[in-house]
């Protein structure tokens, strides 16, 4: 559990003026009691990584695709699909902005700023 983690366990438990291990004990048995809605929520999460994850690596093959493109427009080349390629970047770069958002709201429990 890293700070930020353990200080809203904290926050959590006294808001219910409960100890920090009561509080685990009583999400622990809570989380226990309703899998369906519990794995919904880890699946949730690990969707958005594994959106995340993939975004990254399209942006790596678009970053090799630059790369041949600037060799071949310094070489005097035309680079006819140009803005295709210069659009695939910004749509990539939309859906990472869009998983990291949506990771940051579910972690935050609401709306990512």
């Amino acid at each position: 559990m890293n700070d930020a983690e353990l200080k809203r366990l904290t926050d959590a438990a006294a808001h219910c003026e409960m100890s920090n291990a009561a509080f685990l004990a009583y999400a622990v048995d809570k989380a226990a009691r309703d899998l369906t809605r519990t794995a919904a929520e880890i699946a949730t999460e690990r969707e958005v990584i594994n959106e995340l994850f993939a975004a990254r690596r399209h942006l790596g093959r678009i970053h090799g695709l630059f790369n041949q493109v600037a060799k071949a427009l310094n070489s005097g080349t035309d680079a006819p699909h140009l803005g295709t390629a210069a659009e695939a970047v910004r749509i990539a770069a939309l859906r990472m902005d869009d998983a990291a958002d949506a990771l940051l709201a579910h972690r935050g429990g609401g709306t990512a700023e």
